[in-house]
């Protein structure tokens, strides 16, 4: 691996912890305005002081993050579909020179292992691997999974495996039972939970606990942190969880207070 592919992959998870908070924002690629991210600027910034990286889109990124945050990008580049229609049958749709104009540390798109528009998913992951081995930009795949899908590890280990095989440099999947099965699937591919959707803020958190205790190096949590009643206090909560190893009960009160 490269000087470049390592220096982004080390902005986005931490050298000393080996952990990482992403906070992923990126849902108005296919649900609009989402409850949450109706203004996004006011939503997000208080919360960038405490995430490790941001999901987001381009478009998202231009018009409501400042750009003198610095915080490592992690650029969503496929989309096509909204939520009105079959969200399997993506496309890339953004170029590789627009993710460098970004100063993007890494690119990501979402696979669909099962769904109608499989083999499309898995080669908009192939095409944006290829295109960041180029530039040295590290590659997040995301194991979307449909309303049919069971979340379990048999069928989470297979779509993670799969997106390894075609070279994605990490991976975003589901807590599970069995959830070391998955990151054993993995081999050396760092591995983040999605946060998925919004639940009660300490069964999110005691999520996170028990996927950072089976084997993840963080999570990648969008919902559970945004439409949360206090987003700063779970966002801190979900934080010392990662990087402190702190109690679901401590990290809870870090939410609460």
């Amino acid at each position: 691996m490269e000087w470049g592919m390592k220096n982004r992959l080390a902005r986005i998870i931490n050298p000393k912890s080996r952990r990482s908070v992403m906070l992923a924002v990126d849902h108005g690629y296919f649900q609009g305005p989402t409850t949450g991210l109706r203004n996004l600027g006011k939503t997000v910034e208080p919360l960038l002081p405490y995430a490790d990286s941001l999901m987001i889109t381009r478009g998202a990124l231009r018009n409501w993050i400042k750009p003198e945050i610095n915080i490592p990008i992690v650029l969503r580049v496929s989309g096509g579909q909204s939520i009105l229609k079959e969200l399997s049958n993506e496309v890339i749709t953004t170029a590789i020179d627009d993710a460098l104009r970004i100063n993007a540390s890494a690119l990501t798109c979402s696979i669909y292992v099962g769904s109608e528009f499989e083999r499309e998913s898995i080669s908009n992951l192939s095409k944006i691997v290829n295109e960041g081995q180029r530039y040295g930009i590290p590659v997040l795949a995301v194991t979307a999974v449909g309303k049919e899908m069971a979340r379990d590890a048999r069928y989470l280990g297979l779509a993670s495996r799969i997106a390894v095989e075609i070279g994605a440099h990490m991976i975003k999947t589901y807590y599970c039972e069995n959830f070391s099965e998955v990151v054993g699937a993995c081999g050396n591919a760092p591995v983040f939970i999605a946060g998925g959707k919004k639940i009660e803020e300490k069964a999110a958190l005691q999520m996170a606990h028990d996927a950072i205790s089976n084997g993840a190096v963080g999570v990648d949590m969008g919902r559970n942190i945004f439409q949360s009643d206090n987003p700063v206090g779970m966002v801190k909560a979900v934080r010392a969880i990662v990087h402190e190893n702190a109690s679901v009960d401590d990290g809870f009160e870090i939410y609460k207070s």
